[in-house]
């Protein structure tokens, strides 16, 4: 099993752990403490990554979610390619989550409830955006905005071309600074299906 962890890393769940090294960013990251460095490939096996809001962590089931728009680059290339990896660092608490894992789409019902929880405008941008294409100008989008401001009216449903992706980790390592770089870092690992549980692995710095 490795060298077990106590402290912040206490747990056998990495998981758990993260939703409580979130919880505990929420309280002292300035900007979006839930923000990722979201992974994936394109059909050449060349890499993207950007940022991303990661919405919710699924503690007990073992589920990393976000949303975006299926029909953009991410969204196409998770489609060819189902699995992803991301990184999430809290410079105010000087630790980072690594995550990799296959990824699936969120049911249906689950990103409605989270679509409806959103902002108008960000409803109405959902459908105005052709996420990753080329746009004309900032005066286009908006104009498409307040079409649909207006066709959509002011509880409009989830666009069919967007929705959430699960990642369902394989790989998770927990990282926290240590002085003279001595860090500490802990790798879980665990099968695709999860039935055996999770092994933990202390790793040099």
């Amino acid at each position: 099993m490795g060298e077990r962890g106590d402290g912040i890393f206490a747990g056998d769940d990495p998981v758990a752990i993260a939703a409580r090294w979130l919880e505990d960013a929420t309280a002292t990251e300035p900007e979006d403490p839930n923000a990722i460095a979201l992974a994936t490939v394109d059909a050449d096996g060349l890499p993207n990554v950007r940022m991303v809001l990661l919405k919710e962590i699924e503690v007990g089931t073992g589920g990393f979610v976000f949303y975006t728009n299926f029909d953009g680059k991410k969204g196409q290339e998770l489609a060819a390619n189902p699995q992803a990896a991301f990184v999430m660092h809290w410079k105010s608490l000087r630790r980072q989550v690594r995550v990799r894992g296959p990824v699936e789409r969120v049911e249906a019902a689950q990103a409605d409830a989270y679509y409806a929880s959103r902002s108008l405008q960000s409803r109405l941008g959902a459908w105005a955006s052709e996420q990753s294409r080329p746009l004309e100008s900032r005066a286009v989008l908006m104009a498409k905005v307040a079409k649909m401001t207006a066709t959509k009216g002011p509880n409009p449903p989830r666009p069919p071309h967007w929705g959430g992706f699960r990642i369902r980790p394989v790989e998770i390592e927990l990282w926290a600074d240590g002085a003279f770089r001595l860090h500490d870092r802990f790798r879980f690992t665990r099968a695709v299906d999860g039935d055996e549980g999770w092994h933990r692995v202390r790793l040099n710095p």
